[in-house]
């Protein structure tokens, strides 16, 4: 398969871990993700929210995202009380 340089997507991912030298007792504390070509960026709190600001990006660019990934970011959106995109 032969891609171009507008079928790809690149994303950078920064994260910052706080706690305990324990592994254990580590955890995310922040970061953000940032979209290469558009610079846009999103600062997360979490996991999840990296994978939506992606999904959102692809789903802009005409990518069709697999229905369990909708879902479970529209689910999500709901419980946070954010914007419902169906």
């Amino acid at each position: 398969m032969d891609l171009t340089e507008s079928d790809v997507q690149s994303f950078i991912v920064k994260l910052w871990i706080e706690g305990t030298a324990e592994v254990n007792q580590r955890r995310l504390s922040h970061g953000y993700v940032t979209h290469v070509s558009s610079g846009e960026r999103r600062y997360v709190k979490g996991l999840d929210e990296i994978t939506e600001f992606i999904v959102e990006h692809l789903e802009k660019g005409g990518v069709e995202v697999e229905k369990r990934w909708r879902m479970t970011l529209w689910s999500k959106r709901r419980r946070r009380g954010g914007p419902k995109r169906d």
